[in-house]
C-alpha cells in the first residue's frame, strides 16, 4: 500500500462539501499526485493475471514501483549497465532458448546474476519450465517466480495495461459524475447549488450515475478515468430526504463502476452583472492533472431546468466531436443572408 504519510496527505487534500468551487479547482491542480508505489497481494496478482506461483519462498505480496517491464535478455548476456531492477522481469521463449544453450557452469552464473538483484518478481511465459539453475538461484535468493500460459507479446500487453491501471495517479475531489449519451459529464460547484438534485433528475431521465459527491479521477495516459469510492458507492445524498441507494431504487441500469471525464459542467449561483456565454464561440477548459477539459459554465437560478440544460451540453459536446459547431454553422447562414442583399 502506499506510504501512510502520502495517503494521509493525499487525503487532507480532498475537497470537502463545504468548500468553494474555486477551492476546488485549485486542489485539484496543487495536490500532491500519490506516489507511483502499490502493493498487492501475491495470490490475487496472480489470480488477476492467470499466474502459476513456482515460488514464493515467505513473501506474500509484491511491491509494484513502476509500469514498465523487462526482458532481461542483455542481463542474461551479462549487461547491466541500464539494467532496471525495479520493473517486474519477463522471460519468454527466446530468453529460455539462449539459457539452454549455455554451459552449465555460464548458465548458472547468468542466473545468479540476475536474481541478485532486487527484482520484484520474475515471470516465465509460453509454458515453458525453468531450468534448474534458475530454480535454484530464485530459492537462494528468495525471488518471486511466477508462469504464465500465454505468449510472451500477448502477456507484456496485458501486464502492461494492469500496471498502468494500478500505478495511474488519482485524485477525489467533490463533484457529480453522470454518464449522459455516453459522455463522462463530471458536475462541480458550491456545496447545496444543486448537483446532486440534478443529478436525481437526469436518473429520472434514464441516464446513470457513477459518482456522487465524491469522485476519484485516475489519469490512464492522457485520459481521465473517474469513479466512485467503494464505501459510498451507488449512494447519493438528496437535502431533505437524506441517503438513498440508486442501484436500489432505480435499478442496475441507472450506475455505472466507472466512466471517462469528457467535459465538466460548473454549477455556479446566477450573477445578474455576469457576463456569461450566450454564442459559444469560445471555448472555456478545465484543468485535471494538466489535461484540459471542455467546460462549461451554468448558472443556477429559480425556474431554470438544469437536467435538460445538462443534457443539451452533454449533446453539443458530442456533436463538437464529430465536427459540427452550431455558432459557426449560424454565421453560415448570416453570411449566406447577407450575400442576397
Amino acid at each position: 500500500m502506499p506510504k501512510k504519510k502520502q495517503t494521509e496527505k493525499t487525503e487532507n487534500m480532498i475537497p470537502q462539501s463545504g468548500d468553494t468551487e474555486e477551492e476546488t479547482a485549485a486542489t485539484v491542480e496543487s495536490a500532491e499526485i500519490e506516489e507511483n508505489e502499490r502493493e498487492v497481494e501475491l495470490n490475487e496478482f496472480a489470480k488477476k493475471l492467470d499466474l502459476e506461483v513456482l515460488y514464493s519462498g515467505e513473501s506474500t505480496s509484491i511491491r509494484f514501483r513502476t509500469f514498465n517491464v523487462s526482458r532481461p535478455g542483455l542481463q542474461l548476456a551479462g549487461y547491466y549497465k541500464h539494467f532496471s531492477a525495479e520493473r517486474v522481469q519477463v522471460i519468454g521463449e527466446m530468453e529460455m532458448t539462449y539459457l539452454q544453450q549455455m554451459t552449465h557452469e555460464a548458465r548458472k552464473t547468468a542466473c545468479e546474476t540476475l536474481m541478485k538483484q532486487p527484482i520484484p518478481c520474475l515471470i516465465i511465459t509460453s509454458t515453458m519450465p525453468p531450468c534448474e539453475e534458475l530454480l535454484h538461484a530464485v530459492r537462494k535468493y528468495d525471488r518471486i517466480l511466477l508462469s504464465s500460459k500465454l505468449r510472451t507479446t500477448m502477456f507484456v500487453n496485458n501486464l502492461s495495461l494492469y500496471l498502468n491501471q494500478l500505478l495511474a495517479p488519482s485524485q477525489t475531489i467533490h463533484g457529480v459524475l453522470m454518464d449522459l449519451y455516453g459522455v463522462g459529464v463530471l458536475v462541480i460547484g458550491e456545496s447545496g447549488i444543486g448537483k446532486s438534485e440534478t443529478a436525481l433528475s437526469l436518473i429520472e431521465r434514464g441516464h446513470r450515475l457513477v459518482a456522487d459527491d465524491a469522485v476519484t479521477i485516475t489519469r490512464i495516459g492522457d485520459k481521465l478515468n473517474g469513479t466512485c469510492p467503494d464505501v459510498i458507492r451507488y449512494f447519493m445524498e438528496v437535502r431533505g430526504i437524506g441517503i438513498i441507494d440508486v442501484k436500489a431504487m432505480y435499478g442496475a441500469g441507472a450506475v455505472r463502476l466507472e466512466k471517462s471525464v469528457d467535459m465538466v459542467v460548473r454549477l455556479e449561483a446566477w450573477d445578474d452583472k455576469a457576463q456569461y456565454n450566450r454564442m459559444g464561440g469560445v471555448e472555456d477548459y478545465y484543468s485535471i492533472f494538466n489535461i484540459k477539459i471542455p467546460l462549461f459554465t451554468v448558472p443556477v437560478k429559480p425556474g431554470r431546468n438544469l437536467a435538460v440544460i445538462l443534457e443539451a451540453a452533454a449533446r453539443t459536446h458530442r456533436l463538437r466531436d464529430l465536427g459540427f459547431n452550431a455558432v459557426d454553422e449560424l454565421n453560415d447562414r448570416l453570411r449566406g443572408n447577407a450575400k442576397k442583399y
